[in-house]
């Protein structure tokens, strides 16, 4: 397993993403605890939260695919991003510890989480996200947050465990594939853009 942690500062933003690949063929383990992440993930891409809201609140969804399977990872599950600043810069956070900051329409956070194995390897998926409102649903009363994705990066389909997905995580899969091909597939060609179409395809 390779993974890759990178970012940089752009006139338009600060980026902080994490891909994890498969070099070779993965063995059935990595490819478990990579889905297991990968759920975590999705978990916190796609959570609705009542506004006012803090991170630590929410850490602990993230992390139940994990603590069911009896895992863990010692990190937050995101930190705030700042603009031309600091790459982890609070208030807010999603962490089991820190701070009781709302999260606010507007700020960024990653989300993270991971596995890793000492001496042997590791996997994270971290993406950037944006608080933005979200539909009360019919019979809801409280207004309501969530997160749109900021960074579209294909994630590593030759280590997902389709079976382990449910129906609603592997179409969020698809549909975040798709969105990255859309987004980012006008602006490569050749090789490149053919590669990109191979590691967006359907689940």
């Amino acid at each position: 397993l390779l993974l890759v942690d990178g970012g940089g500062q752009y006139l338009d933003g600060t980026t902080d993403v994490t891909r994890t690949m498969a070099v070779g063929e993965p063995s059935e383990d990595q490819r478990h605890k990579f889905t297991l992440v990968l759920k975590a993930h999705i978990a916190m891409a796609t959570i609705r939260f009542p506004a006012g809201t803090s991170g630590m609140a929410l850490d602990a969804i993230a992390r139940a695919p994990m603590w069911a399977a009896g895992l863990d990872y010692d990190h937050g599950t995101g930190h705030g991003v700042g603009s031309y600043l600091g790459v982890h810069e609070g208030p807010q956070r999603i962490a089991k510890w820190g701070t009781s900051q709302p999260l606010l329409e507007g700020m960024i956070l990653s989300n993270e989480p991971g596995y890793y194995r000492e001496g042997h390897w590791g996997i994270r998926i971290e993406t950037l996200q944006v608080v933005t409102p979200a539909a009360v649903p019919e019979g809801g009363e409280r207004p309501m947050h969530g997160f749109e994705q900021l960074t579209f990066a294909p994630i590593d389909r030759k280590l997902i465990a389709v079976e382990m997905l449910t129906p609603d995580e592997r179409a969020y899969v698809d549909a975040y594939h798709a969105e990255t091909l859309a987004k980012v597939g006008p602006l490569m060609d050749g090789e490149a853009l053919d590669w990109l179409k191979r590691a967006c395809a359907p689940l």
